[in-house]
């Protein structure tokens, strides 16, 4: 009964969010009707600027702390997120490739730089980690290498040929903003959230599983390499759409997967789902403060989703520490 209310109310929760995001922002509305009767000019506004950013906030919110749920649950690992891969490092290379060098231009050229960033990143990871899956360890420090590595391709780019018009731009990026939000964008990232989430919905068992360790799920008849290989391409795969669409949003998939098990509990057939929901709450609702709550000025999401997380999971951590173990 616990999960059944848990998933009702963030789905009421997330349709009530869409609703007053739609109608939030420089133009008023009430009722869904605009204060000055213009409805050509309003009906642009919902319809291609307002509703694409507010699906690509809640896609790209629910991917991410997909994602970070499966990872912590793979890695044994509460600090996991889905950058843990380098993805995110990755992404920017590839983006700040397209944005200083000239290698193409427009939103496509920006997002196909970044997915390319990211996957080549995911591949040196796989490729350090080589048979070694089940080493948390190993993968933790691969990610971290191949970060590093790809954080100073960035910043080596940047020094090397980027102008000051560059450098704001890219840096804009980086910090994750969904101002570039575009129905073709929201078509793929609803296609590989959707098919992400349904993989690791189907993963369900073997990830609870994992809970118990790599050897505890081997004797309940799931091979983990191969479990694992799985799950670390769908998330990873997921990870770089998301990201070359929307920048590298930070927390959504580190505090959310934390919040709604203390909520859902820990059974992965209800808390994958679950977290979908109140990511893209939680990602949508940050994104609607940035871009309103300093207007005209937009700040980046990722900015303000560090500013609630940091201290989110700083309450989290606090309380899990006193709960008795």
């Amino acid at each position: 009964m616990r999960a059944a209310y848990v998933i009702g109310a963030g789905l009421l929760l997330l349709a009530l969010s869409v609703a007053a995001a739609a109608v939030v922002g420089a133009v008023a509305f009430h009722a869904g009707l605009p204060v000055r009767p213009l409805a050509p000019l309003d009906d642009g506004i919902i319809w291609q600027l307002r509703l694409p950013r507010v699906l690509l906030a809640v896609l790209v919110g629910a991917g991410l702390s997909v994602c970070g749920a499966v990872l912590q649950a793979l890695t044994r690992n509460p600090l996991a997120d889905p950058y843990l891969l380098g993805i995110s490092s990755g992404a920017s290379t590839g983006a700040v490739a397209v944005l200083v060098l000239g290698l193409g231009s427009g939103a496509a050229a920006l997002s196909s730089g970044a997915f390319g960033g990211s996957v080549l990143a995911f591949c040196c990871v796989l490729a350090m980690i080589g048979r070694e899956l089940g080493s948390t360890v190993r993968v933790v420090l691969a990610g971290v290498v191949v970060s590093q590595l790809f954080s100073a391709a960035t910043s080596l780019i940047v020094i090397w040929a980027a102008d000051a018009q560059s450098t704001r731009g890219v840096t804009f990026w980086m910090l994750g903003s969904l101002a570039a939000a575009s129905w073709p964008s929201v078509a793929l990232c609803a296609v590989v959230a959707g098919g992400g989430l349904l993989a690791c919905v189907l993963a369900s068992s073997a990830l609870d599983a994992f809970a118990f360790g790599r050897e505890a799920a081997a004797s309940l008849g799931i091979a983990p390499a191969r479990t694992e290989l799985t799950l670390f391409t769908v998330t990873a795969l997921t990870t770089a759409v998301l990201v070359a669409a929307s920048g590298a949003i930070g927390f959504a998939g580190l505090i959310v997967p934390h919040a709604v098990r203390a909520l859902a509990g820990g059974r992965h057939h209800v808390l994958l789902p679950a977290c979908a929901l109140y990511g893209g709450v939680f990602l949508l609702a940050a994104d609607t403060v940035a871009r309103t709550a300093f207007a005209p000025r937009e700040i980046p999401v990722g900015v303000l989703t560090a500013l609630i997380g940091v201290p989110a999971f700083a309450l989290i951590m606090r309380r899990r520490k006193e709960t008795p173990s």
